[in-house]
């Protein structure tokens, strides 16, 4: 598809089948080479993380494939060291591990909100290169992705979630803070990427203006940087039903069932 041109609804989850497809590929590759691979998704408010996180995992093992999106750390965990409740989320072999947010709070949201202090932010800077290069030591497939959306769409998305009442939750004062403070997340942002930017763990832009193209990049990237290979299942086969030995169903009264509200909208 020519650069710049939008996708058609048909052509695009033509294509997002494609490349899910691929993903289950990856999954059992995963899984018969006990591999363990991070991903981190990073980006603005409203960048498209969640909805492309969605369509990696929408047809990937849930006991294969884990998201994880850590709420706010507990008190106990802030005497810990930082990096310490993620490491707890690290994949053992043949898992992967989905980061909706991660260890980069620390230089974005954190930094800026005045959630940590100059000290610990200048830490995690020096430290995250460490870290993750034990990552890749240690044999750990670990891929950045970080989305990337204009002030204008941003503000759209904002826009649109305000007037939705089921992606109003989406939306929190934290979220409509970075509107009015985009500059210094800009700036935090490309400090960031000064510091961890490295060549054992580089980091991938996403540009997300364009949802639909965003999520096949994304996805297309991460499918490109891996060694896998289809993994053959042995043949199944629906064996055939046995004869009945004589077990009758109890009446339908002896149970509670749900009633029936679909037949009663079906002409809605």
């Amino acid at each position: 598809m020519a650069a710049g041109k939008k996708w058609s609804r048909q052509a695009y989850e033509s294509e997002l089948l494609r490349l899910q497809v691929e993903l289950v590929k990856l999954q059992e590759w995963v899984r018969a080479e006990g591999a363990r691979l991070v991903v981190v998704f990073e980006g603005r408010d409203a960048a498209g993380k969640g909805s492309t996180i969605k369509r990696v995992t929408e047809h990937l093992n849930p006991r294969v494939a884990r998201i994880v999106a850590l709420p706010a750390p507990t008190e106990r965990e802030r005497t810990q060291w930082y990096f310490q409740r993620y490491v707890e989320q690290l994949p053992g072999a043949g898992e992967i591990v989905l980061f909706d947010r991660s260890w980069y709070n620390r230089a974005g949201v954190e930094h800026v909100m005045g959630f940590c202090t100059k000290e610990e932010h200048a830490r995690f800077l020096h430290q995250c290169p460490i870290f993750e290069r034990l990552l890749a030591e240690e044999g750990i497939l670990l891929r950045k992705y970080w989305f990337s959306v204009s002030d204008a769409v941003q503000e759209q998305r904002f826009r649109a979630r305000l007037d939705d009442p089921t992606r109003r939750w989406k939306l929190s004062p934290m979220d409509l803070e970075s509107v009015t403070r985009w500059e210094a997340y800009s700036r935090a942002k490309d400090e960031m990427f000064v510091h961890t930017d490295i060549p054992e763990a580089p980091w991938y832009v996403v540009e997300s203006d364009d949802k639909r193209s965003a999520r096949l990049n994304m996805i297309a990237h991460l499918l490109s940087t891996l060694p896998y290979y289809e993994v053959r299942r042995p043949p199944l086969e629906l064996p055939p039903r046995p004869p009945s030995t004589g077990y009758e169903r109890p009446p339908r009264d002896f149970q509670t069932y749900v009633p029936d509200y679909a037949v009663g909208r079906s002409d809605v």
